[in-house]
């Protein structure tokens, strides 16, 4: 498999050329997220194998439910990756992460608060050109304590955004959003307009992030299609009745909107109640 190293004033970014659909080969920037509900079951049941077969530049993991002094075995410090962890206080509990081809040239943990950055919610990796962030928000579900933290993440994280936006560099942010957008992103829409995941004032923000906001919700820029889910219910046979719901993106700022190749959400294995989304961009890191 060719390889294209593209040098830039202060660093370099490794990117393979692949060939996919029996098109020309093109330069592929291929980035994964998974929420893990815990990183060290989803290894158990085969998730860094997997990983490994997809060849992946970025990976970004969401409730990793472990310290990172826990995670001795060496397939969480995956060869030919530097490894980042943003570990919760609380142990068990949520947590992020992100492997990483290039050796960034800055990471940034936490948003700078405390409220949020003690429960390990963000993480982001600068490369150059190119930056990206796996980002766990808060769920509501269950009760009006926890929907009222997920609401104040919400308002902290729209000038977070805004700020992000105002970079040079391209940013892809990849995460359990905890927020299914339309009624296409849900099986059973109707019954769960009162449930949190899919509140008005919630889907309202994502509206916003996507229209004013003018972030890109990179797994709809060519996939349209119903039931596309990225999370099921542990509860009856949802899983296989294939009732779930679309709570996992990489929102992406504009400029890599028309460099997105192929995205898809894995699912012949379950490493976790979530699944895996993978998307390929055409893009060279210039530093």
């Amino acid at each position: 498999m060719p390889t294209t190293v593209c040098m830039g004033p202060t660093g370099t970014i490794t990117v393979r050329s692949r060939t996919r659909n029996s098109q020309k080969e093109r330069t592929l920037l291929r980035v994964i997220s998974l929420n893990a509900n815990g990183i060290r079951a989803a290894a158990r049941k085969g998730f860094f194998e997997w990983m490994r077969k997809q060849n992946p530049d970025v990976v970004c993991i969401q409730e990793t439910k472990a310290q990172v002094h826990q995670l001795v075995d060496e397939c969480f410090n995956p060869a030919g990756y530097h490894c980042y962890y943003e570990d919760a206080l609380k142990k068990g509990y949520s947590g992020v992460a992100v492997f990483t081809r290039q050796k960034p040239l800055k990471v940034i943990r936490g948003l700078g608060i405390k409220e949020f950055d003690d429960e390990g919610r963000y993480l982001e990796v600068r490369l150059g050109s190119i930056n990206v962030v796996s980002v766990y928000l808060p769920s509501g579900s269950s009760g009006d304590i926890r929907q009222a933290v997920k609401y104040r993440f919400l308002d902290a994280f729209t000038p977070h955004l805004r700020k992000l936006m105002r970079r040079r560099s391209e940013y892809i942010l990849c995460g359990d959003w905890n927020i299914a957008h339309k009624k296409i992103d849900l099986k059973n829409w109707r019954p769960n307009q009162k449930n949190s995941g899919f509140l008005p004032e919630e889907r309202e923000w994502m509206d916003e992030l996507f229209t004013t906001g003018r972030y890109v919700d990179a797994f709809r820029v060519n996939n349209e299609e119903a039931d596309q889910y990225t999370w099921w219910s542990n509860r009856g046979r949802a899983w296989d009745n294939n009732v779930g719901w679309r709570l996992d993106y990489q929102v992406v700022t504009p400029g890599l909107k028309d460099k997105i190749i192929d995205s898809a959400i894995y699912k012949e294995n379950r490493f976790s109640d979530h699944a895996p989304l993978t998307i390929d961009y055409d893009w060279v890191n210039e530093g």
